[in-house]
């Protein structure tokens, strides 16, 4: 199954708030979602990085959750429906942000060459988590809407390594469990599944 594949079946047995088939269109048919990279050079930087993150997210998300201290003692349970939300579509963000550019380079042969890469065109510069979460709110509303957990977790998600002021920060992952434990899931997906050494 390919990621698209993958993320797509997740999608549609989990999610099933009013404008959930028409963000899945939008994500299929009008934007560069399933073939866009995750990054420009680190972690998924590669056509359908980005939808590959998306699915590595949910399964550590699922993971983390799935821990007996986690339930027991942070008393974090979620609904299936909350957590394909917020892994899935934490990084809508990312959605026509890349596009390639080319550099010259040496080939193996010590010839210069021209070789593309991903650079960023922001057209849409609203920030990041924060961003995801304005996507999002475009299709999900009213009753459908976002619940308050996770739209915190989707705008923190980047913990500590976002550009936020870090008490905000702090307190975000303190008031929402969500948030934290999607940046864990984030940062596990990111750097042990995806890392540039892989």
């Amino acid at each position: 199954m390919t990621a698209k594949e993958e993320f797509i079946s997740i999608y549609t047995q989990n999610i099933k708030r009013e404008g959930a088939d028409l963000l899945l269109d939008y994500l299929t048919n009008k934007c560069d979602f399933f073939t866009a990279p995750s990054s420009t050079r680190f972690h998924g930087s590669y056509e359908g990085g980005l939808v590959q993150h998306s699915v590595n997210v949910y399964h550590c998300l699922k993971d983390y959750l799935e821990r007996q201290r986690v339930k027991d003692i942070y008393g974090m349970n979620y609904s299936e429906e909350t957590i394909a939300i917020v892994s899935l579509l934490h990084d809508l963000c990312k959605i026509n942000f890349y596009t390639v550019d080319y550099r010259n380079a040496k080939n193996a042969e010590g010839v210069w060459e021209k070789v593309p890469y991903y650079t960023i065109n922001d057209t849409m510069p609203y920030g990041h988590g924060e961003k995801s979460v304005y996507i999002i709110s475009g299709y999900f509303y009213g009753k459908s809407r976002l619940t308050r957990e996770e739209a915190f977790a989707i705008r923190y998600h980047m913990g500590f390594s976002g550009n936020e002021d870090k008490n905000s920060i702090g307190k975000a992952l303190e008031m929402y469990p969500l948030a934290f434990a999607l940046s864990v899931a984030d940062m596990e997906a990111s750097y042990f599944l995806e890392g540039s050494n892989k």
